[in-house]
């Protein structure tokens, strides 16, 4: 974001003085990872950071370490008992499949962390203010595949080994409640906006259904319902939590709407009913719509009045001219040795953009959108199709007092496959994207014009590393922060602004 102030320097001289104030891109050193757990806390006063057994903190204004914890390698009871072999149970304490972090993630008010290890079958918690307080859960015979945080930051769920059930451990009362069968392991979940209900997809006689738990009771079934599916995909709860979107599995492509209370509000299929179902669901940040897409290329957008399709957007090869182009400047990493910021090219005209072929024959086809994201207000939605996959589009929404057309905005070009783009979760204008190359790019509608006014630019800004790829990213809570991932090495970017002023 650029601006100038123009103005003398003392009534009585005429000189001028420019001052001119520009945002940059920080970059801190590299530092080692494992498995990509890397997070900023809630706060983004830390960063937290796995390198196989330990766990290290850092403070985001020095990056100097805070703590560093190890995970006890000692496996679960049960993970000895039923390691086949016993001279591999004897050297499990040694064993660096059984000492490495699976899975690390920072409490909801930053006071804890968990680390938990798949293969040893335990999770262990450390506390921020207390080096030396730690707690440990052993996730017995049933083993543990996954552990996360419950939104009051003192519960920890654990997801055990074929979908036997979850426990959730409290660290308050050092008590676990469980809850059997559910479908999935990794989805299929989600907390009231409170906190205080959980919902679980589950699977009771060979049927959907869907839990309804009260957290502040231990959770407690609230009430337990049919989902209306034959084979559930996954579940998303609305921000406002009055709704549950449920759809079926890649082979049918229908969605329904629920209440919390196990009533069905509407059904949503495609006339005609593509071949394969749905890929991607995402809510509109005020509950008001409804983004459902498919492997046909197709968003529909489905609003919460009369649970109908308002508007669809279709992917084409065609772009028009109404569209703002951005493509991304050939060689341009050679002709910056990687520094610097640079502008992406802005194409005049309408434009024809490359559409791959898609083959039917096979499973899974490399067709559809696989990411749907709305920015922080809903305003603008980012959809990434799989056909053109070095390709960012950007559909934008009218205010609730403009005409309801939304269109097509932008496109963002490539040279290379995006592996990830996720929009600042403070600025409602502000995206992010790595292609898996030394740099990342970013596009906003916060510039200021020489008019005056708001207009959009793109930038591809270049990490100032030798060797470092750009491979996933996240933002900080604050959206002032980057955490930029390569496999085994990370570093953090930061937006700072720098003055210089011109006589």
């Amino acid at each position: 974001m650029t601006r100038a102030l123009v103005g003398p320097t003392h009534p009585s001289e005429s000189a001028s003085v420019t001052v001119t104030a520009q945002e940059t891109m920080d970059f801190t050193e590299l530092y080692k990872h494992s498995g990509s757990l890397v997070s900023f806390s809630p706060g983004a006063h830390f960063v937290l950071n796995a390198v196989h057994d330990r766990v290290i903190i850092r403070k985001t204004d020095s990056f100097q370490i805070s703590r560093t914890w190890v995970i006890d390698p000692t496996p679960s009871e049960s993970a000895t008992l039923l390691n086949k072999q016993a001279s591999k149970a004897i050297r499990s304490s040694t064993d660096s499949r059984n000492n490495s972090i699976s899975h690390a993630a920072w409490s909801s008010d930053s006071e804890y962390v968990l680390a938990a290890s798949v293969k040893g079958g335990f999770v262990q918690v450390f506390k921020l203010r207390d080096e030396g307080w730690t707690a440990r859960i052993d996730c017995g015979v049933e083993g543990l595949v996954k552990a996360v945080w419950a939104p009051d930051a003192r519960t920890i769920l654990c997801f055990s080994d074929w979908g036997l059930r979850v426990t959730m451990w409290s660290l308050v009362t050092g008590t676990a409640s469980y809850i059997q069968f559910p479908i999935f392991l990794d989805k299929g979940f989600d907390f009231h906006a409170d906190g205080r209900y959980f919902v679980l997809a589950e699977r009771h006689k060979s049927k959907d259904m869907l839990g309804l738990y009260d957290a502040s009771e231990s959770y407690k079934l609230v009430r337990r319902f049919p989902s209306q599916t034959s084979s559930l995909a996954s579940l998303a709860l609305s921000p406002t939590g009055n709704h549950i979107a449920v759809w079926e599995g890649p082979l049918e492509y229908k969605l329904h709407i629920m209440t919390l209370a196990g009533n069905l509000l509407a059904s949503f299929s495609p006339d005609p009913e593509p071949v394969l179902g749905i890929r991607e669901v995402a809510w509109h940040p005020s509950g008001m719509f409804l983004a459902v897409a498919g492997w046909d290329d197709k968003v529909h957008i489905i609003d919460s009045l009369s649970w109908s399709p308002v508007t669809t957007f279709e992917l084409s090869s065609r772009i028009s001219s109404e569209v703002a182009i951005w493509r991304e400047p050939s060689k341009w990493l050679e002709a910056t040795e990687g520094r610097g910021f640079l502008s992406y090219e802005k194409l005049r005209g309408p434009q024809t953009i490359t559409l791959n072929k898609i083959d039917h024959t096979k499973a899974n086809p490399k067709s559809g959108a696989i990411q749907l994201e709305w920015n922080q207000t809903g305003s603008l939605l980012l959809v990434r199709y799989e056909t053109t996959p070095t390709a960012a589009h950007l559909y934008l929404f009218p205010s609730p007092n403009e005409a309801f057309v939304p269109r097509l905005r932008s496109v963002l070009l490539h040279s290379k496959t995006i592996l990830q783009a996720h929009w600042n979760p403070v600025r409602k204008g502000s995206l992010a994207l790595c292609c898996g190359n030394r740099s990342i790019y970013t596009w906003s509608d916060e510039w200021e014009g020489e008019s005056g006014e708001q207009e959009e630019m793109a930038e591809c800004i270049g990490v100032p590393a030798k060797e470092f790829d750009t491979r996933n990213m996240s933002w900080s809570r604050d959206g002032k922060g980057l955490i930029l991932l390569d496999k085994e090495t990370f570093c953090c970017a930061f937006e700072v602004e720098e003055v210089t002023t011109l006589n």
